[in-house]
């Protein structure tokens, strides 16, 4: 009987190391998103914005909160570009949970846009565009600039970018690559206006005594506040 007794101890402490040495990215992992190892950014180069093939807005939920990864929602709080006449919401009304708000806009000077009304105020960077959506220059507006772009944008870290089209996104990831960030670490998701899944993070908000007066609750969102007269112009 106490034979029985140890051999089955020494079976159970078996099964237990073997669970435990089990690597993050063996057998039985490969099915659990959150778990494993990201798939290498791969732009669809046939959408309009380059959204990647693997990890996008429709299945965002399941690469959320990953430890090895940052998210960043590029829009503004309040765009002023006419957004709404291609359907789109220029207000910030949700995010996704997990993202901080990083406005594109703020970072760089912007592509030629299909709306009025465009952002074309003070940003970190002057970005030239190419007519093919390629970069011909990126130059530092302010002594802040770079540091600012690399703690919004850690380089050890994967990068997963949103904003409402997926436009924002598409610019700021052809603005890290070419500023020198790994591109298999940057993932354009596509639009959050199309975003369906459980994980919606609402700013729009409304009075307790009048459900219809809705208004943004600002305040809510993790935002990136660039305030651009504290900081030092890079001089001619």
């Amino acid at each position: 009987m106490k034979r029985l007794i140890c051999l089955l101890m020494v079976l159970c402490c078996a099964l237990s190391l073997s669970a435990c040495a089990r690597p993050v990215d063996g057998p039985g992992m490969e099915n659990d998103p959150a778990k494993s190892t990201l798939p290498a950014a791969e732009p669809d180069l046939d959408s309009m914005f380059g959204v990647d093939k693997h990890i996008t807005i429709a299945n965002i939920d399941d690469y959320l909160g990953r430890d090895d990864t940052v998210y960043r929602d590029m829009r503004m709080l309040y765009d002023p570009a006419d957004y709404a006449a291609i359907g789109g919401d220029a207000d910030l009304s949700f995010t996704i949970k997990g993202f901080k708000v990083v406005p594109y806009p703020f970072i760089g000077s912007l592509q030629a846009l299909p709306v009025d009304g465009a952002y074309a105020g003070e940003s970190l960077y002057t970005v030239v565009w190419n007519d093919d959506g390629t970069i011909a220059s990126a130059t530092p507006n302010y002594k802040e600039s770079e540091m600012a772009l690399r703690e919004l944008f850690p380089k050890d870290r994967n990068i997963i970018l949103t904003c409402g089209g997926g436009g924002y996104a598409g610019m700021m990831r052809t603005l890290l690559i070419f500023l020198g960030w790994d591109e298999s670490k940057l993932y354009n998701i596509g639009g959050a206006w199309e975003y369906k899944g459980d994980n919606r993070f609402e700013i729009i908000a409304y009075p307790e005594d009048a459900k219809e007066d809705s208004f943004l609750a600002t305040w809510r969102a993790d935002y990136a506040f660039i305030q651009f007269d504290k900081l030092h112009p890079v001089e001619d």
